[in-house]
């Protein structure tokens, strides 16, 4: 690799929680430039320095024409992380910049979350805490996890993942896809629905799909209306999946009992967002993949893309 390669990292905490990445990249001649917002950057803040970056380890900023058109030197972006929503794969192509994510690494970590965000709403557990530590002593009866029907939108690795954890709770899993695997849904119990029926008879549903021009906001006012009365909701996929205001009117008009959400519309959400407001939402800043697990595989993952780029070799999980 020639030496002096610049790369700008916009994920946060790279220095803390991926050394072994960083330290890689830095052996490979590389400077490694990081991001000092605990945010995704902006167009601004990318527009002050992007001219002079060879290649970026991406978090969940935006990546399209209006900052390529600006990035000269730019032939890399490794998404660190999955989804890659956040950067325009055609025009990214026509600059000649390959495009490459992290698949399966953060899989345990988001399904985990997802699991827990399941209790949680069951039992009401974030706001019971709250209220103990104000001195109430609150009652409040909730539902058990055990003979619900858990209905997952998409059967992909996290997908598959949350049926596998599943199975230690007695449930029904059902699961929409629009490329189903028989083989994984036979290990794990699961039966293949259409969306419609998952809609209509889950106790909880979980939405799991990638977020695609087809798939944004799947949930709208109508899919939220074929759910069962006083069902769940969790999202720990995209938030451009959901129609937020659709979700706002299914959480006050009673149709869903509570909802979890670790995804939004628009990131970093405003404190004005209306959701915030209901007492029946858990709401996390895009969490689900926040582990340190996640952070040393992912960051050696997306360092190595880029160093086998500019040694010439073709790096894994290229998407465009």
């Amino acid at each position: 690799m020639e030496y002096g390669k610049k790369i700008l990292v916009t994920a946060t905490n790279y220095s803390l929680l991926c050394s072994e990445a960083k330290k890689l990249l830095q052996e490979n001649g590389c400077e490694v430039i990081e991001n000092p917002h605990n945010r995704p950057m902006t167009f601004n803040e990318l527009e002050e320095i992007i001219s002079d970056i060879d290649a970026v380890v991406a978090g969940v900023d935006t990546w399209d024409e209006s900052v390529f058109k600006i990035a000269p030197k730019l032939k890399v972006i490794a998404r660190f992380g999955v989804g890659v929503d956040n950067i325009d794969l055609e025009k990214g192509r026509e600059y000649g910049i390959t495009v490459t994510n992290a698949p399966r690494l953060n899989s345990n970590a988001v399904a985990e979350l997802t699991v827990s965000f399941i209790l949680n709403s069951l039992r009401n557990t974030p706001n019971l805490h709250v209220s103990t530590r104000e001195g109430k002593w609150e009652r409040f009866v909730g539902f058990e996890l055990k003979e619900k029907n858990v209905g997952l939108l998409g059967f992909g690795n996290i997908a598959q993942s949350v049926a596998k954890k599943l199975q230690g709770f007695d449930v029904n899993v059902t699961a929409y896809d629009k490329y189903p695997n028989q083989e994984i849904a036979d290990k794990y119990n699961v039966r293949f629905s259409s969306c419609e029926e998952i809609l209509e008879t889950s106790d909880i549903v979980s939405m799991l799909l990638p977020h695609m021009k087809e798939t944004h906001h799947f949930m709208n006012r109508d899919r939220f209306g074929m759910m069962k009365e006083g069902s769940y909701f969790i999202n720990t996929s995209r938030g451009g999946l959901v129609d937020e205001n659709a979700l706002y009117e299914a959480l006050t008009s009673g149709k869903l009992r509570a909802a979890a959400i670790d995804v939004y519309e628009q990131e970093p959400v405003s404190p004005t967002n209306p959701l915030f407001h209901l007492k029946n939402i858990i709401t996390t800043p895009h969490t689900a993949a926040e582990t340190y697990e996640v952070y040393h595989s992912v960051g050696l993952m997306t360092a190595q893309a880029i160093v086998d780029h500019f040694n010439g070799n073709q790096p894994d999980n290229i998407v465009n």
